[in-house]
């Protein structure tokens, strides 16, 4: 490794990636007067269904000219072809495409006073008094050529799934479990009268032979759509799957305009600290929710909770303040978190399962508090026995006392 002669700087923070996550960590301690680095690989757009809830429109300012399209209800289609349509009610789902997204919320945190450098995270070592020393290799393809350093009272890791900050620093982040996700960007159809499309409209598609542990999509984006797919199954092809869904669907025939594909991660990791100045954010911390597959939101809060542990950490130099990121995560959301991992580990798990999940959403109860569950990042409590009828009639499937 060729290591540049120039003087080390030093900087407060260095974030790794560039995402929502580490963009957003970027921004707020940019915004608290610390001197932040950020640092990201060029060229990068993660394969995702770009879905913004209310929450965090409010909570990250996110402006309208961001939302490229606003949805109104989603469908669920089972196995066997059934669709359940279920409407937003007084509400709508901003839908983003991250290729300008995340580059609007770095563009963000550099307005804010972050700096913002191209390059390839390498590797964290220590200098002679135990600083951590971050070496990168800058520009766009990030190929060869020297080698940089810089000093860093304390590093974000927010470099995605397969996190090299979090492999190097954090106990147990090697041992991170995957779903692969796949999509593919096409221009937005024409109406026709004999496609079933809807730019207002979220599909969700629960059938086997598309994902056999998890689901497929189709997400308008405005002039775009994303139709995807996800699984943890090494082996199954999933650009056969989106193949065979656009051709079912009548939306072979829109022009392929990009292809992407990604680890997304299962769990979020039980830590993510190294006890000393690194913390971890987003897919590298595991924050996207199971069953869902929702990540943004998340990882922007896990970007934002990171962020004040480091600031706590930069002001009292306690070392204890990185724990709190994960421990404040946890507290809000671990429980929801556990409730959707059951979920998708026994729904997506037959096809006469997903056909009897899919019936569930049928019920008016079920619609009205899975959104305002989601619009919210809140489990709904307002009505206790809407929560017991859901139980029943969960339970009653789950003993095949229902008609599917």
């Amino acid at each position: 490794m060729s290591l540049n002669p120039m003087p080390i700087e030093t900087w407060d923070v260095v974030v790794v990636g560039g995402g929502p996550s580490g963009a957003t960590a970027a921004n707020e301690l940019a915004k608290l007067g610390h001197k932040v680095l950020l640092l990201d690989r060029d060229g990068r757009t993660k394969p995702c269904g770009g879905a913004i809830p209310p929450r965090a429109i409010r909570d990250y300012q996110i402006p309208d000219d961001m939302l490229v399209a606003k949805i109104t209800s989603a469908r669920m289609v089972s196995p066997s072809d059934r669709n359940v349509d279920i409407p937003i009610d007084n509400g709508y789902v901003g839908m983003v495409d991250r290729e300008a997204f995340d580059e609007w919320l770095r563009v963000r945190a550099a307005t804010n006073g972050a700096e913002r450098r191209i390059g390839t995270f390498e590797e964290l070592t220590r200098d002679a008094d135990g600083t951590a020393l971050i070496h990168y290799r800058p520009g766009h393809a990030a190929k060869g050529g020297v080698t940089l350093s810089l000093r860093a009272r304390s590093v974000i890791g927010a470099d995605g799934a397969k996190s090299l900050v979090a492999r190097q620093t954090v106990r147990g982040a090697d041992r991170m479990k995957f779903v692969f996700a796949y999509h593919e960007i096409v221009r937005a159809p024409k109406a026709q009268p004999t496609l079933d499309y809807d730019a207002r409209r979220c599909d969700v598609i629960y059938r086997g032979a598309l994902s056999p542990d998890f689901y497929s999509w189709i997400f308008p984006h405005g002039d775009t759509v994303s139709i995807g797919t996800g699984s943890a199954h090494k082996g199954f092809s999933m650009r056969t799957s989106i193949g065979e869904l656009r051709a079912k669907t009548g939306l072979d025939g829109c022009e392929t305009l990009r292809r992407e594909g990604a680890p997304i991660p299962m769990k979020p990791l039980k830590r993510w600290d190294n006890g000393r100045d690194v913390v971890l954010a987003g897919d590298a911390a595991g924050v996207v929710a199971p069953a869902s597959g929702e990540g943004i939101y998340y990882a922007m809060l896990g970007g934002e909770l990171a962020a004040q542990a480091v600031h706590q950490l930069l002001i009292t130099g306690d070392v204890r303040s990185l724990k709190l990121a994960r421990k404040r995560f946890m507290r809000d959301h671990g429980f929801v978190f556990f409730i959707l991992g059951i979920m998708q580990r026994f729904w997506y798990s037959t096809e006469k399962r997903r056909e009897s999940f899919v019936k569930i959403c049928l019920d008016k109860d079920v619609q009205k508090l899975t959104f305002e569950s989601y619009m919210n990042k809140k489990l709904a409590r307002k009505k206790p026995m809407a929560h017991v009828r859901i139980f029943f009639k969960d339970l009653a499937h789950l003993v095949g006392f229902a008609r599917a």
